[in-house]
């Protein structure tokens, strides 16, 4: 009895710490990463490599929500459309990163002049272009590198959609 507790211990301290500094698993809550991601999918979240390299261009995210109010939520999952330094931009509902088309979606809500991404920050983006389907930077700004929780590495459930993001 003395042995298994011992290792109940230790596997519960080993995966305790791998949670807090290595990964997490997560599930999506909400359709604005669609149709990358779907409402119920578990995602793997690589937090480790935050500490060597900061999050890229097209990389997804989990965050922490920087909004306020009653629809406020603890983590939101985002793709990363700037990094500091870059020039984002919709105009005539397309959405340019340093003057280039950046994806081939329309963009359904409004149009906003060019900014410029803030050293340390980023500007992040939902991938469901539909009109106020997605809760980003466009509505709470860019966000500093110390709300990013982690990169979404893998979808692990369901099994239909294992695999690499």
């Amino acid at each position: 009895l003395r042995n298994w507790i011992i290792t109940a211990v230790i596997v519960f301290a080993v995966m305790s710490l791998l949670n807090i500094f290595v990964f997490n698993v997560s599930t999506v809550i909400g359709h604005s990463m669609q149709p990358t991601l779907y409402e119920g999918e578990k995602l793997v979240i690589n937090k480790i490599t935050l500490s060597f390299a900061a999050p890229g261009r097209g990389d997804v995210i989990v965050l922490h929500d920087p909004s306020t109010g009653p629809d406020r939520k603890e983590y939101l999952v985002k793709r990363v459309i700037g990094i500091p330094g870059d020039i984002i931009e919709v105009k005539e509902h397309q959405l340019y990163v340093n003057g280039e088309l950046a994806v081939d979606t329309e963009v359904e809500d409004s149009d906003f002049p060019a900014l410029t991404v803030e050293k340390g920050t980023y500007f992040v983006m939902g991938d469901n272009r539909h009109a106020g389907a997605s809760k980003d930077s466009r509505f709470f700004g860019s966000v500093p590198l110390s709300s990013i929780v982690g990169k979404a590495e893998y979808i692990w459930w369901p099994l239909s959609k294992l695999g690499a993001l």
